[in-house]
């Protein structure tokens, strides 16, 4: 049989083998970008105008509330949304398990204390053994991003994500204009650069709420620039083509309540019941509804004792003894005495130095702490209406959608699995994290001509080979015929 008849009987088999078959190149999963509005409370678009937003939950997911952790700060809550504990850390990814316990790094020893936006590259106070949601994509073949997210400029085990740019300390947050070149910055990321999963952060609505308060005109006016953005993010999704290739998740960190003042409540001060110089060798106290010490020796009973019953809208514990719901007190940063305030009262220390007129990082049970989630893309579901649930489990979801495979956490896919859309392909992959690729029937039919293709030079060669093997062959068989008469004459 010639080469073409072989050709012939393999083009079925062959082609039917290529339509099996996954073309290489192409991704099992779409990317990923997380946004989070910091200090936007669950309810800020229900008093002002946001057509975007109202958009959104027409096209995606919206859930009631989301409710962070405790404490109800930035660093802690973002750190919770996109960490895990390492295999050395069974309990799951509370803060007491990742332990940045604090928007604030500080040192019991040296005094020394750092604000929020100069700890964002501090890798010593992020590191603890825990493996940030980056890191674990990049080590699974995903390429990742931060933008200006809290502890994306960090190392972890000494890697470090693949691409992070972190605020300066004197980065100014509501810059609407600024805010629309990040979002075109994060859009050539995916489309020039391929990068998987990127998460970008903003400032705003925190700084107004703390500034002005939260049920304020100031507030409502940065509700709708953040609304416009919103637009402006579907737009560039659009304008880049990514509007099939590309989910997203919008959410926060905490919400916001009104500072509860002089002469309105009796605030509350505690130098009016301990003497610091005398039993104090370290504080974390005036910052909100949230407040530690570390008593010098000795002294932890009689700073417990003063403090336990000393205003009626403080709570007081020993380390040992704080409430296990909020899954906080574990971890060895945390300093013996630990309070938190009623909702709306600050913990001030020797003096009310303290003039925010919104505040947070009280109990996670307010419902002024509660925050919103927000989901669109190809793979969610369109007006989707979720039911609370609580931020530990968009890391499970994130994981999902991306494909990779998750470390051990606390959180279940099973709270957020019905806000996804159950494709076909995702039915018949393989476990998340592995490198199946997805696959569509014009490319699997290029992909089959291709091999065929080749299989045709391959058997269009052997056979002119063949060819003239056969004729040296016989040609060599005529001279040896030949050959043999002239020798028997």
């Amino acid at each position: 049989m010639t080469g073409f008849g072989v050709l012939t009987l393999l083009l079925p088999i062959l082609l039917g083998w290529a339509s099996c078959h996954p073309v290489p190149g192409r991704k099992n999963f779409n990317k990923l970008l997380l946004i989070s509005f910091d200090g936007f409370r669950w309810n800020y678009d229900q008093d002002v105008d946001t057509p975007n937003m109202d958009r959104l939950a027409q096209e995606g997911v919206k859930a009631k509330y989301l409710t962070p952790p405790f404490v109800t700060m930035t660093s802690p809550s973002h750190f919770t949304t996109i960490s895990v504990p390492s295999l050395l850390h069974s309990q799951g990814r509370w803060i007491e398990d990742h332990g940045v316990i604090h928007n604030m790094m500080f040192n019991t020893e040296t005094h020394w204390k750092y604000s929020f936006k100069t700890t964002q590259n501090k890798t010593e106070w992020w590191d603890n053994g825990v493996l940030p949601l980056w890191i674990t994509a990049q080590r699974q073949g995903r390429k990742t991003a931060s933008f200006h997210y809290p502890g994306g400029g960090a190392k972890y085990k000494g890697e470090a994500v693949q691409r992070s740019l972190v605020e300066s300390h004197t980065h100014p947050d509501s810059n609407e204009t600024e805010w629309r070149e990040n979002i075109d910055i994060v859009m050539n990321w995916f489309t020039k650069e391929d990068f998987d999963f990127v998460t970008l952060y903003y400032g705003e609505p925190d700084n107004v709420g703390h500034k002005f308060g939260p049920e304020t005109e100031n507030r409502r006016v940065m509700i709708q620039q953040i609304d416009r953005t919103i637009g402006y993010l579907v737009e560039a999704i659009k304008r880049h083509s990514l509007t099939k290739h590309l989910n997203v998740i919008i959410t926060s960190d905490h919400g916001m309540t009104t500072v509860k003042k002089s002469p309105n409540v009796t605030e509350i001060l505690l130098t009016n019941y301990i003497k610091f110089k005398d039993l104090v060798k370290f504080d974390i106290v005036d910052y909100g509804g949230f407040g530690m010490i570390l008593p010098k020796p000795g002294k932890e009973e009689a700073v417990y004792q003063a403090l336990k019953n000393a205003h009626p809208h403080l709570n007081v514990y020993k380390k040992e003894e704080f409430p296990e719901r909020f899954h906080f007190a574990k971890h060895k940063r945390v300093l013996p005495i630990v309070m938190y305030a009623d909702s709306g009262y600050n913990i001030n220390g020797q003096l009310i130095i303290y003039f925010n007129k919104g505040d947070h990082g009280f109990d996670n049970v307010y419902m002024d702490m509660k925050t919103i989630f927000r989901a669109f893309g190809p793979d969610f579901k369109k007006n989707h209406l979720a039911e609370p649930f609580d931020s530990i489990h968009i890391y499970p979801l994130m994981c999902k959608l991306l494909g990779v495979t998750p470390e051990p956490h606390n959180g279940s896919l099973a709270v957020t699995q019905e806000m996804l859309v159950q494709h076909e392909h995702n039915e018949q992959q393989q476990q998340p994290g592995a490198e199946t690729q997805k696959t569509f029937p014009l490319q699997k039919i290029a992909f089959g001509l291709g091999i065929v293709t080749g299989v045709l030079a391959v058997l269009c060669v052997a056979s002119v080979t063949y060819t003239v093997i056969r004729r040296k062959q016989k040609i060599l068989d005529f001279l040896f015929i030949l050959f043999e008469r002239e020798g028997e004459r």
